[in-house]
């Protein structure tokens, strides 16, 4: 099952009401609203979700779920193209003084926002090429995609208004060190992501 675009409200209800009426409806789905298209992504597989883990422990181990800095899960990002756009990254790095910066209905403001990364589903499209302008738009200062359709780890980096001037594309076998600008020194083994995020018999729309 793929993320599916949802028909717009009917009548004067804006968008993101409609966001709402669709997540009260079908817990567990993410709904996003980017340049104004809204998109309802079914929950991920297991493997999503053990590579999420797998993830979230170099950076605490570096530092960065401390007191300057927090690694979250589904938090959501406010985004400046369209009036009701905002994104649910999978994983983020964020200031610790996030709570500050809320804008409305749970999403924060980009600004404190040093790192996005998404492990690829049923929406890997949406991933490799809405989002990155989405968050280039953002001015998030690091995009990371595990993508397991492809089998490879993209970090962005260096954004500007609609793209990012830096893309990197990793294979198994490498080792990929973030940049410095999330505060700590973060290294990433991407033949143990992919193997982690791997489905055991993986169908051909993941």
């Amino acid at each position: 099952m793929s993320a599916a675009p949802v028909e717009p409200p009917r009548g004067d209800l804006p968008l993101i009401t409609e966001a709402n009426r669709i997540m009260d409806r079908s817990p567990g789905y993410r709904v996003e609203i980017i340049e104004g298209q809204l998109t309802a992504t079914p929950p991920p597989d297991g493997p999503h979700a053990v590579v999420l883990t797998d993830l979230i422990l170099p950076f605490a181990a570096a530092g960065l779920h401390g007191r300057e800095s927090k690694v979250v899960q589904g938090i959501g990002l406010w985004l400046p193209m369209n009036a009701d756009d905002y994104a649910i990254p999978d994983l983020a790095v964020v200031d610790a003084d996030v709570d500050d910066h809320l804008v409305e209905n749970n999403c924060y403001d980009p600004v404190c926002f040093r790192l996005v990364l998404e492990v690829t589903s049923s929406n890997w499209r949406n991933d490799l090429k809405a989002k990155v302008t989405a968050y280039a738009a953002a001015m998030v200062p690091v995009y990371v995609i595990v993508d397991r359709k492809h089998q490879r780890l993209h970090v962005l980096t260096d954004p500007d208004c609609a793209d990012y001037y830096t893309h990197r594309v990793h294979s198994p076998g490498e080792t990929v060190t973030l940049p410095d600008s999330l505060g700590a020194e973060v290294t990433l083994d991407v033949a143990e992501i992919l193997a982690a995020g791997r489905p055991k018999s993986a169908p051909d729309g993941d």
